[in-house]
């Protein structure tokens, strides 16, 4: 009996690693299931950002549209995770209203003004960043179709810095699907 996998077969490497300012590298292979179907390939690539802490947002969709055209994967998934455990990802409406009210409301459920058990033991008095963090989590996936993230029309892929300095964060763009 064969397994879902038992026919695929490893074909050329896709292309070389990119060296370029997204840190970008490439899987050594790609995946076909069978003569006349579209590979499969993973595609893992970072994407660099300054931020100043203290609930600081920054919209990193069209970085992550790029990733996605550069790799030319007409169907897939994009998984995103941030290294650091005071960041998050979500997505939101990137709006000035609504990005004060979801500070707001950070604000009041972690306040940073106030001692954290974490500040206790460490001294840095980040606690309240640790919690935000873990409460949206480091990751997020997008689905692709056709060439683009299936995005909602107001719908943005943000990075949240809630340390209380700035911090250079690398968030980890995988990209698997069909290419083209």
């Amino acid at each position: 009996m064969l397994r879902p996998f038992d026919k695929l077969r490893v074909v050329s490497k896709v292309e070389p690693q990119a060296q370029h300012e997204r840190k970008s590298s490439v899987m050594p292979f790609a995946l076909r299931r069978s003569k006349g179907e579209r590979p499969m390939v993973i595609h893992t690539a970072k994407i660099v950002e300054k931020t100043r802490g203290h609930c600081d947002i920054i919209d990193i969709t069209n970085k992550v549209k790029e990733e996605v055209e550069r790799q030319k994967i007409r169907r897939g998934l994009a998984t995103l995770f941030v290294s650091g455990s005071t960041a998050s990802l979500t997505t939101i409406e990137y709006e000035s209203g609504v990005l004060k009210d979801l500070q707001e409301l950070l604000e009041k459920l972690i306040p940073s003004n106030r001692k954290y058990h974490h500040d206790d033991r460490w001294g840095d008095d980040n606690g309240f960043s640790h919690l935000r963090a873990s409460l949206l989590g480091p990751s997020l996936q997008v689905p692709i179709d056709d060439g683009k993230l299936m995005l909602g029309t107001w719908q943005q892929i943000v990075l949240l810095d809630f340390d209380n300095r700035p911090r250079t964060r690398e968030i980890v763009v995988q990209i698997m699907g069909e290419s083209e």
